[in-house]
Order: structure tokens, then sequence, then C-alpha cells
């Protein structure tokens, strides 16, 4: 069963959650399993430099809940299956896959396991301990 959404300039989508990954089982620690996914394959474009795709900023957790010029939220804590920001990285969003298909060489696709780590990240509640910022990858 898909859902529909709409985010600002673009048309509702009709989102097949199905295709989704299941989320992980475990207890996900940010620092140490998200953080360095979001900086791996999703700080490069959305940083916190105004060159930010879509004016989406993921540098801090108010910013990566908010979303970007849709102004739609990207992250509904506690819903992964209904965040926008899992359907883009689950590539169930045609021409909004994250990362762009075209840049994938430099910022890596999320694995079916990486996506399921974010999911129940979402899941648990979204949970990103006061004060830690993104950051370019070393």
């Amino acid at each position: 069963m898909g859902i529909a959404i709409a985010s600002g300039s673009l048309a509702a989508e009709d989102v097949d959650v199905s295709k989704l990954p299941a989320a992980a089982s475990s207890e996900v620690d940010f620092v140490k399993e998200i953080k360095p996914l979001f900086e791996k394959s999703c700080f490069g474009c959305h940083g916190a430099k105004p060159r930010a795709k879509s004016k989406y900023f993921m540098n801090k957790r108010e910013t990566t809940l908010k979303g970007g010029s849709s102004k739609e939220a990207a992250i509904i804590a506690g819903k992964s299956a209904a965040s926008p920001l899992v359907h883009f990285i689950g590539d169930l969003v045609e021409e909004l896959e994250m990362p762009p298909i075209d840049k994938r060489e430099k910022y890596p696709q999320l694995t079916k396991a990486q996506i399921g780590l974010v999911r129940a990240w979402i899941d648990q509640g979204a949970k990103w301990p006061s004060g830690v910022e993104l950051a370019m990858p070393q």
C-alpha cells in the first residue's frame, strides 16, 4: 500500500513503503551509526553552507528534521515509513533519489541495512545528542 505525500512544488507522489527495507531491530546510537552515514552520503550537498540542495540543511537535528524549501518535515520522529527522508534514501521518489544517482560515485547510496538503521533511529524518536553537529568526513 502506498501513501501520498505532497511536498511543496512537487506533485503528490505515490510512495510504496512496502519497498523499504525493514527497520533494524536493535537500539541505534546516533553518534556511532547514523552520524557517519549522513556525513558520508548526505552532508556534501546538504551541509551548513547556503548551497545546500532544496535549502535542506543536515548539520544539526533541528534543520535535519525540519526539511527544506518544501516546508514539509523531512523526518517525522517515531514514523520512519512516513518520513520523506526515508522515501528519498530508499529511492522511492523518482528524480529525488538520495544521494542523486549521478553523484553516487562521490556520495555512496545507503545499503538496505543502513536504511534499516536510519528507519530504526527515526522510529526510536530520532534522538540526536545536544551539541552534536555533522561535519565533512575526514
